[in-house]
């Protein structure tokens, strides 16, 4: 097979770097104790239902509370732009619950495992919308969507038919800005800041 030879004089063109891309969100994180309970939960799940996919590490665990989208050249401007806005917002500390574990409908092979709430998620909700408002306020341009507050707990091809669990609780003391590196598996928390007791 013949080499790919560069003509005399001419510099070979260095290929591009990848595009660095960054997934923003906003989240209600589970303290360290919390998450321990829902990887052994989401561990029990997995074998009840013959699931293949892995949990996702403790440290993913997480409520997405508002999306902010996902950015390359203008991160750091948009980053900066959501803490500014966040560091407006007053709301005591709540409590949190979730009773529920169901598949989302996505694709075939990749559908999301999560734990729901019923009724001890109206705290949530609210603190969804405060925040929402304060963002629109600050001019971010969300995307209308209902919020259906939610714990991802693994993917698979399986689908888990909606089921009680043992209600999963913790007192959501802080909210943090996330940054989902695309491609790279990490989460890499910008800022947070306290829920006032």
């Amino acid at each position: 097979m013949p080499e790919h030879l560069v003509p005399p004089g001419l510099d070979a063109i260095p290929a591009p770097l990848p595009v660095e891309r960054h997934r923003l969100f906003f989240a209600i994180v589970p303290d360290p104790d919390t998450a321990l309970n829902i990887e052994r939960l989401a561990q029990r799940l997995r074998v009840e239902h013959g699931l293949q996919g892995k949990p996702l590490p403790t440290a993913h665990f997480h409520v997405t509370v508002h999306f902010i989208g996902i950015h390359d050249k203008f991160f750091e401007r948009v980053a900066s732009w959501a803490q500014a806005a966040a560091s407006t917002i007053s709301m005591p500390a709540f409590d949190v619950a979730f009773d529920h574990a169901a598949s989302f409908h996505r694709t075939a092979r990749d559908r999301p495992v999560v734990l729901l709430g019923s009724e001890g998620i109206a705290a949530l909700k609210e603190f969804h919308g405060i925040l929402g408002a304060t963002l629109a306020k600050a001019g971010f341009n969300l995307k209308p969507s209902s919020f259906t507050p939610h714990v991802t707990l693994l993917y698979d091809k399986l689908e888990v038919a909606e089921r009680t669990i043992e209600p999963v609780r913790w007192t959501a003391r802080e909210f943090v800005l996330v940054d989902s590196r695309v491609g790279k598996t990490q989460h890499v928390q910008l800022a947070r800041w306290p829920l006032t007791v």
